[in-house]
């Protein structure tokens, strides 16, 4: 064999084994490249299936399984929804889950509707999930969920806040009232108490923005719009004025009457005897 044969072919063997070491390197970069894309998304959904249990986790065991991405081609998950390769919706109802929600989900970065009502989820709800900037829906009623609502100031583009016949306490957050393009909002049935913020009461046009059953079946909760309680109290406050103007009453009357109803003490300076009240 030549020296220039022996030349040639020592180069194409060369040649071969850069090339398979590009091909390498170029599939490693690819494969890199999806797992930094898709990890928050991964981890979001895999920190659910491992917090729920239940009789649904069987659903999710079968259901969420495989070594692909989920919003990849020919790789779909139950209960969800994937755009643009990130996982949009995640629809759980009534699937007999149990449980907390964990506060991964906020890894789900581009979500925008999480429905996991009518389970036995308890604990509290994550603050991460307030700060889901693309979140448009969100419901969570008929669970088992306590604590306090948390705050959804950077979910500015959400539409739906249902929370209804939880354990929620505390108060409603005054922020909730600047989220402007909320237009269902139900907190209905749980156990928060102090007033409604104005916000959520009423639209910028003196109308009503959320009605009574939105509030109701909260025993502390107070103001407009619980028709009910605010026109209790004004009822005494119209008693009492009248009683004063005629002379029918007298102040022991009138403490009498608001310790029936439940009202604040009020004390009043009158000009003149106070005699002429009795």
């Amino acid at each position: 064999m030549s020296l220039g044969l022996r030349i040639t072919r020592s180069l194409q063997v060369e040649v071969v084994v850069l090339l398979c070491v590009a091909l390498g390197v170029i599939r490693s970069l690819a494969q890199t490249t999806d797992t930094t894309v898709d990890n928050g998304d991964i981890s979001c959904l895999q920190s659910l299936q491992d917090a729920f249990k239940g009789e649904g986790v069987g659903f999710l065991l079968t259901n969420w399984t495989g070594d692909g991405f989920p919003c990849k081609s020919n790789v779909t998950y139950a209960g969800l929804f994937c755009s643009n390769e990130h996982v949009r919706d995640i629809d759980l109802r009534s699937m007999k889950l149990e449980g907390e929600i964990s506060p991964d989900i906020s890894k789900c970065s581009a979500l925008s509707n999480l429905d996991l009502s009518d389970n036995q989820l308890t604990g509290v709800i994550p603050i991460q999930i307030g700060q889901l900037e693309q979140l448009s829906k969100l419901n969570l009623s008929f669970n088992n969920l306590y604590g306090e609502i948390p705050d959804f100031s950077k979910a500015l583009f959400t539409n739906v806040i249902d929370l209804h016949n939880n354990d929620l306490s505390g108060s409603i957050p005054t922020n909730l009232g600047y989220l402007l393009r909320l237009t269902t909002f139900d907190v209905s049935y749980n156990d928060l108490s102090g007033p409604i913020p104005p916000l959520l009461a009423n639209t910028t046009t003196g109308g009503v923005r959320f009605n009574a059953s939105s509030f109701e079946g909260n025993s502390g909760l107070f103001g407009y719009p619980l028709q009910q309680q605010m026109n209790h109290g004004l009822s005494v406050l119209a008693i009492v004025g009248i009683g004063l103007g005629s002379g029918m009453l007298s102040l022991i009357h009138i403490v009498e009457a608001l310790q029936r109803t439940d009202q604040p003490l009020l004390f009043f300076a009158f000009k003149g005897n106070p005699d002429s009240l009795s």
